[in-house]
């Protein structure tokens, strides 16, 4: 099998989305004057954590409108279910400031990036939104790296569905099998690219281990030499 793009994630893959949320969040809180009413600090970001899986799964799964999820996601954290639009839009905004303050690519993503520059194609296919993702990579100086940049707002579907993984090889005028998917969720990202057709590659920077059906790196200097090798398609790889 030959592989001639690769396809990324971006949260948790390319971009350090755990420490800018938990520093962003923290920072947000205390100029709210909300810390005091979770106790902690730690206590106040499992809240926003578990409330942030839940409106997404509930978006992945059920579609919508991106804003209302995120609303919801506000007014559930605030217990507040009457704030109107622009109020819950007024304070996740405010998030946000402190949140891109924190933002940052992990050390390995523009070297490796570099290094397959020459040989393969690159496109991003996430499950976010254009407006979000694409003004993150240009902040952060990547995004004339990727010819595409394809998200499930937009795309009226979301990873693990096959169809938005074929929606982005049709961006990029690839069949599915010579196009490689890098992401950090071992089902929504490695294994739906794997159903979908493609070569599905579990970034697992915590080196959690298991899976063994799965392609898995844990560092992004481990890929060039997976893309490279023999490795067949669904198959483990030699880091794992």
């Amino acid at each position: 099998m030959t592989i001639r793009a690769v396809l990324w994630d971006i949260d948790d893959t390319i971009f350090d989305y755990a420490t800018a949320d938990t520093r962003g969040m923290r920072d947000h809180l205390a100029a709210e004057g909300l810390l005091a009413s979770y106790g902690t600090a730690e206590a106040a970001l499992d809240r926003w954590r578990e409330l942030t899986t839940l409106h997404w799964r509930r978006f992945e799964t059920e579609g919508g409108d991106f804003r209302e999820q995120r609303r919801d996601r506000v007014r559930d954290f605030l217990g507040r279910p009457e704030l109107t639009a622009g109020e819950a839009d007024g304070w996740f905004d405010r998030y946000v400031r402190h949140y891109e303050a924190a933002w940052s690519l992990f050390p390995d993503t523009v070297p490796v990036l570099d290094l397959l520059a020459r040989d393969y194609r690159h496109a991003v296919l996430s499950n976010s939104s254009i407006h979000n993702q694409e003004r993150k990579l240009r902040l952060l100086g990547i995004r004339d790296r990727f010819e595409a940049v394809l998200c499930a707002a937009e795309l009226g579907v979301a990873k693990p569905a096959p169809e938005a993984f074929h929606a982005a090889c049709t961006a990029l005028g690839l069949p599915p099998h010579q196009v490689a998917y890098v992401g950090d969720q071992p089902d929504i990202d490695a294994r739906g690219a794997v159903e979908a057709g493609l070569m599905g590659i579990w970034l697992d920077r915590a080196g959690t281990g298991g899976r063994p059906e799965l392609s898995r790196i844990t560092d992004l200097h481990q890929l060039p030499a997976l893309l490279g090798g023999p490795t067949r398609f669904g198959a483990r790889s030699t880091f794992g």
